[in-house]
């Protein structure tokens, strides 16, 4: 029989020295996320665990499966697979790339594709997002219809809300570049901002406020 903890806590000491739980790893794959511990986008490796017994340092007993983590290259710290859920930086800014061209695109269709001033604000938005300068004043002049759905339904669970009010400011700033709100600008800015999920009365807003002059 195992001795019982005295008050000195030694009994229990020596019964830690003698058994013990040990997990091997396995590597079961690898990527690019954004470590916690460091604070950027750093490589990690996958890896699966198996609980053993041991005694004396010795394993002797499978104890099962440990729940698998991701190990970041740089730091070595471990962490949750719910750690690969947020896009890396790099993905980050694919991302709002794409919604804010989509999002410009969209506006444009519904009433800008003839206005010079509304497709040099779109070419300056796009430029501003990442786009290079060919590439932004080429989609500016040949905008077609779009449904800006997918990538602002993509980015919106990792933007804050002011980031989200932005996206749908810059094209706000594209619709009005020629002119008072069209009605089909306004259905399209309303569809953005659903898509953003903001608020009806929070997208109104932001609709009043870029007609207001700075």
């Amino acid at each position: 029989m195992l001795p019982v903890r005295g008050r000195d806590g030694r009994a229990d000491g020596f019964v830690r020295r003698i058994l013990g739980t040990r997990t091997a790893w396995t590597p079961q794959g690898d990527g690019e996320f954004f470590c916690p511990g460091c604070g950027g986008d750093r490589n990690y490796q996958r890896l699966a665990g198996r609980r053993r017994l041991t005694l004396l340092g010795v394993p002797v007993l499978a104890r099962g499966a440990a729940e698998p983590v991701v190990e970041c290259a740089s730091c070595l710290h471990r962490f949750g697979l719910d750690t690969l859920d947020p896009p890396t930086t790099r993905r980050l800014s694919v991302l709002l790339r794409e919604a804010v061209q989509e999002a410009a695109v969209s506006v444009l269709a519904a009433g800008g594709t003839g206005s010079r001033a509304a497709q040099e604000t779109a070419a300056a938005t796009l430029r501003a997002a990442g786009c290079e300068a060919d590439a932004a004043e080429r989609l500016a002049m040949t905008a077609d219809a779009a449904d800006p759905r997918g990538p602002l339904t993509a980015l919106t669970p990792h933007l804050a809300t002011a980031g989200r009010e932005t996206v749908l400011l810059d094209a706000a700033l594209i619709a009005l570049a020629d002119g008072p709100y069209t009605p089909a600008e306004h259905t399209a800015l309303t569809e953005i901002g659903e898509s953003l999920l903001l608020p009806a009365e929070a997208v109104e807003r932001v609709l009043t406020t870029a007609r207001t002059p700075s």
